[in-house]
């Protein structure tokens, strides 16, 4: 094998391959929340109801979701730097495409199609950074990583309020023209080439449909079941995907290169990885949904303090995930998973139990509480995602950690619905308790990974 892509880049080809990943996945990820700030404005200027505009959010994130894996795949079969600089194109094409648009059907077209340049993006990146870094140093390039996500996150909405201030809702899409212009002139020059495609793979047309079908279907289930849209209307899809995902998965098993990487998860370290991603993203998003609520609604907290309160969080995720990706490299990740989850559970106990009039600093303790758990987990799970699967199959490995996220998240925030719904005025305190009891969980499965030897990258 050529050593570069043994070994790594060095010196400044690895920094110039770095900021192009940076560059790229910053504007996906902040492309995901920025706009949610802007949705009165939107709604306003395109004539538009408030319900209606949610489609500038939602369509964004279901192109993702449906398009995730398959990309991922191309990444496999074409190259994964090929498919990040496609996905770089379309990105900043179809941020163009958003600002000029005139009516919501149109921006929402827009946002489809920006979806599917934000899955090219978030799908190879993590593939891209295992070619980028030596091997004894994967896990300082996935602690960096997890950086650059957490960072963009918690930077979205004071992004977006940073923008709207001094100019117009089009300049949330326009500012990612030159950004993404920036980061192809980088990625184009710097990111390194993946190994040839495995003899005999191709791209199965029937199992992308099938795909972005099942889940479409999922995520549209989960959607409408937090917006109460009818149980008809519900079960119907439910229904059809359970019909669809069926035959997916039964095509999947009998495919020798599948679009959904079912055989990965033979390896018991990687589904268990898979399985603590999952619930650690439902336990955050269960928090990231009913917090606000908690804080204004019974603890009586204004909007600006409630912003204030929650920036802990990520600042703590951000300070954490780099040193993870540091102790990844001596710690085994089941055992650093396992005490940063529980980390986690403790501060979300932490905050459901607050005492009736806490003090900012009550609440402070307790949110970096759960961001540092949160980051001493992240890196090293996702390092051991992508390390546990062969090379070749690296494009797969990333796709599914980017699918286990957005299932993660997607379903926390179902659940907060149903426990407001269930619980009413306790609603926010039965949120914050079943994401305890989902970050205990986490801990409990990345813990199993213990008995798992340690993987290469």
């Amino acid at each position: 094998m050529d050593k570069t892509l043994s070994d790594g880049l060095s010196g400044p080809q690895r920094y110039g391959a770095i900021f192009a990943i940076a560059l790229g996945i910053t504007m996906a990820v902040l492309d995901g929340a920025i706009a949610n700030v802007a949705l009165p404005t939107i709604a306003r200027d395109l004539l538009a109801s408030p319900a209606e505009s949610i489609w500038v959010v939602n369509s964004y994130q279901i192109a993702i979701i449906v398009s995730l894996l398959s990309m991922s795949f191309l990444g496999d079969l074409f190259g994964y730097r090929r498919v990040y600089q496609c996905g770089l194109v379309l990105f900043c094409l179809t941020s163009l495409f958003c600002a000029l648009s005139t009516s919501l059907p149109m921006l929402t077209v827009a946002r489809v199609l920006q979806g599917f340049g934000g899955a090219a993006l978030m799908s190879v990146n993590t593939a891209l950074i295992r070619l980028i870094y030596p091997q004894r140093f994967l896990g300082r390039g996935m602690g960096i990583n997890s950086f650059i996500v957490a960072v963009s996150s918690a930077a979205g909405p004071t992004v977006a309020a940073a923008i709207l201030s001094v100019a117009s809702w089009q300049w949330l899409f326009l500012i990612n023209v030159p950004i993404g212009i920036m980061a192809l002139l980088l990625a184009l020059r710097y990111l390194p080439p993946n190994q040839q495609k495995a003899q005999g793979q191709r791209f199965d047309i029937p199992s992308a449909i099938m795909n972005a079908l099942t889940f479409g279907l999922l995520i549209s289930a989960i959607s409408g079941f937090s917006q109460g849209q009818s149980g008809a209307l519900i079960a119907g899809e439910l229904v059809a995907l359970v019909i669809i995902g069926y035959f997916f998965i039964r095509r999947q098993l009998a495919l020798p290169f599948p679009i959904l990487p079912v055989d990965l998860l033979r390896i018991p370290i990687f589904s268990l990885s898979m399985g603590t991603s999952v619930r650690s993203f439902t336990a955050q998003m269960l928090a990231f949904v009913s917090l606000p609520f908690f804080l204004q609604t019974v603890l009586g907290r204004s909007e600006v303090d409630t912003g204030l309160l929650l920036t802990p969080w990520p600042l703590a995720t951000m300070v954490m995930a780099p040193l993870a990706g540091y102790l990844i490299e001596r710690v085994h990740a089941g055992l650093l998973g396992g005490i940063g989850l529980a980390v986690m559970a403790a501060g979300l106990f932490a905050l459901a139990l607050l005492p009736h009039n806490p003090s900012d600093l009550d609440i402070v303790w307790r949110m970096i509480l759960c961001g540092a758990g949160f980051g001493l987990f992240q890196s090293p799970n996702n390092h051991t995602i992508i390390s546990a699967a062969p090379r070749h199959r690296s494009g797969g490995a990333s796709g599914m950690l980017g699918t286990a996220r957005l299932l993660g998240q997607s379903s926390g925030a179902a659940l907060v619905a149903l426990m407001f719904n269930m619980f009413h005025e306790h609603g926010t305190h039965a949120s914050l308790l079943l994401a305890g009891s989902f970050a205990t969980l986490a801990a409990i499965v990345s813990s199993l990974r213990l008995s798992q030897p340690r993987v290469q990258a």
